[in-house]
């Protein structure tokens, strides 16, 4: 059975089962270039199920209903994509990053990136302000969020800002304050582990934590540090605030599934859980607070950024849950 698909324009039967996002959009749009598609998907104007689907690439069952905005100027629920930019200046670009979408390029056939809608929308702001806009500018990654993880990401302009990021994260004085919702009953926690590639089981976390160990770590073990303060108790989960010391893939997933409290919507850290899964699009993380020292001007920066909707639906679902059994 093909999506069904609408446009402003109404209705209509779109590929069948196995077609990406971004060809589906082009068969409701038609005439749509692929950038456009793409363009379309990261602006929140693609819904899938009345849920706005981010990722272009993601493919279809068959089964869904597809729907894109695409009359009318953007609402606050649609940003332009040069939107996606929060500061931007000859060194740094700070972007909010919608999940669904890699941060960078994972292998050379990934076009649907953070990286190159960024490119975009600088390219769109320069020209706009008047500059020379170049045809591909200039960034360079200094970190990277997971593909279902929204929020903050820095870019740097140029070689010296790339270095004098990275010596900032390495002495670990760049802020990264996380919003998350855990399962169960979270408390306020430091975790202090040595998270390794395979814990055991195949999967990443931390050395000795999934099955005991003896003698020492192994060399590709490496420190990972997350303070976690209690937010909001919700039904069934917690809201947290995560501040990152060090920046290990996955850290924040797995130190609060190890913990006991895997994210709601976790789909890969959730083996050990056996309390009841509260339903989520993605893992709800997001990278609220980003801090760091400018690399030219030495001023201290610091942006924030409110959690997306899709974040916002499933806090807001578990808040009247409460209210209606008190």
């Amino acid at each position: 059975m093909a999506p069904r698909a609408s446009s402003c324009c109404g209705l209509r039967e779109s590929r069948g089962a196995g077609a990406t996002l971004a060809a589906v959009v082009r068969e409701i749009l038609p005439g749509t270039s692929w950038s456009k598609a793409r363009e379309l998907c990261a602006q929140g104007r693609v819904l899938v199920d009345g849920e706005p689907v981010t990722d272009p690439a993601r493919r279809l069952s068959g089964e869904e209903r597809v729907e894109v905005r695409a009359g009318g100027p953007a609402s606050k629920r649609e940003p332009a994509l040069t939107d996606l930019v929060v500061h931007l200046d000859a060194e740094v670009a700070v972007v909010r990053k919608p999940a669904g979408i890699l941060t960078v390029p994972f292998e050379r056939d990934d076009r649907d990136t953070l990286l190159s809608l960024t490119r975009v929308a600088i390219r769109r702001i320069e020209a706009k302000n008047g500059g020379k806009a170049k045809a591909s500018p200039t960034l360079r990654a200094v970190q990277r969020l997971d593909k279902e993880t929204s929020g903050l990401v820095v870019f740097a302009r140029t070689v010296a800002a790339q270095r004098h990021l990275q010596e900032q994260l390495a002495a670990h004085t760049v802020l990264r304050r996380y919003l998350a919702l855990a399962h169960g009953a979270a408390e306020d926690a430091v975790y202090e582990t040595l998270l390794v590639p395979d814990r055991g089981d195949g999967l990443r976390g931390s050395w000795g934590v999934f099955k005991p160990t003896r003698g020492e770590p192994p060399a590709e073990a490496r420190e990972a540090i997350t303070r976690v303060t209690v937010l909001e108790r919700l039904p069934g989960a917690t809201r947290v605030a995560c501040e990152l010391e060090t920046g290990r893939q996955h850290q924040i997933r797995i130190h609060l599934a190890e913990a006991g409290h895997p994210l709601v919507g976790e789909t890969v850290y959730i083996r050990d859980w056996r309390g009841p899964t509260i339903p989520s699009p993605r893992p709800m993380l997001h990278a609220a607070v980003l801090g760091f020292v400018h690399p030219r001007t030495g001023k201290r920066l610091r942006f924030e950024e409110p959690v997306p909707e899709d974040f916002e639906r499933v806090v807001g679902r578990l808040r009247r849950t409460r209210t209606s059994t008190d």
